[in-house]
């Protein structure tokens, strides 16, 4: 059983359902809008920070990229066109998301370089040993265990491959962390629930940012499962973080 505070917290509280069943239904009813939010709700910063992710791969030529919590394919085919692997999988557990990726990688001609499967972080389907990199865009606050789900990707991981983490952090300024929480409780909801129509969604998104064991609790995590040489670089003010470890 997990310990940490973010894995108690779910999108909707009233309803039935695990952490797990939770997230993959509240990202199936918002995958029409999700890409079109995203770069909205960043003002289009997030692809940057996709960016800064993916070059923290080394430049040699990876076999096989595993891509956690793939959604929509966003980085999967950014990391096709900055650094091509030779393969991408990509797993998550909404169906609905990777129906809309499925559809992006059929327009760029890449369905038989990128492959998106049905898969949860905490019982990843693949032998050991599998991939030589590994990545995860927003997606370990919603793990519904996080040690479990890192200690996965730490298992189908080669040795001497990396895993590279983009999550959400919360800044330190003092001038500007009041209005990234203003923004983040108060007008991203909001704009979620106009655009997607689910409120609580994006109420989720900030609840689930202020549990998440960010910073050096993160990174003694990170180790804990398994990980050496272990990082956090912050973006943008703080709002964004890049994790990465060797196994």
């Amino acid at each position: 059983m997990s310990q940490y505070a973010h894995d108690k917290i779910i999108p909707y509280s009233k309803a039935d359902g695990s952490k797990k069943e939770q997230v993959a239904s509240m990202f199936n009813a918002i995958a029409k809008r999700y890409d079109f939010l995203n770069r909205f709700l960043s003002l289009g910063i997030d692809q940057g920070w996709r960016k800064k992710a993916i070059a923290q791969f080394e430049q040699k030529k990876m076999q096989h990229l595993l891509d956690i919590a793939t959604g929509t394919a966003d980085m999967a085919l950014m990391a096709h066109r900055l650094i091509e692997p030779t393969k991408i999988t990509g797993i998550d557990i909404s169906e609905g998301m990777m129906e809309y990726g499925r559809i992006k990688i059929k327009a760029k001609g890449l369905a038989d370089i990128i492959d998106l499967q049905l898969g949860d972080s905490t019982a990843i389907p693949f032998k050991d040993n599998s991939f030589d990199g590994a990545m995860v865009a927003f997606g370990v606050r919603n793990f519904a265990d996080l040690e479990k789900g890192l200690s996965e990707i730490y298992r189908v991981l080669t040795p001497g491959s990396k895993l590279v983490i983009l999550e959400f952090s919360q800044p330190t300024s003092f001038w500007f962390n009041p209005i990234y929480s203003l923004y983040m409780k108060w007008i991203t909801p909001t704009i979620g629930k106009i655009f997607s129509g689910n409120k609580a969604a994006y109420a989720y998104l900030n609840e689930s940012v202020i549990a998440f064991p960010e910073g050096q609790a993160f990174l003694t995590i990170f180790e804990k499962t398994g990980f050496t040489q272990v990082s956090q670089k912050k973006l943008s003010l703080g709002i964004c973080s890049i994790y990465q470890g060797s196994k």
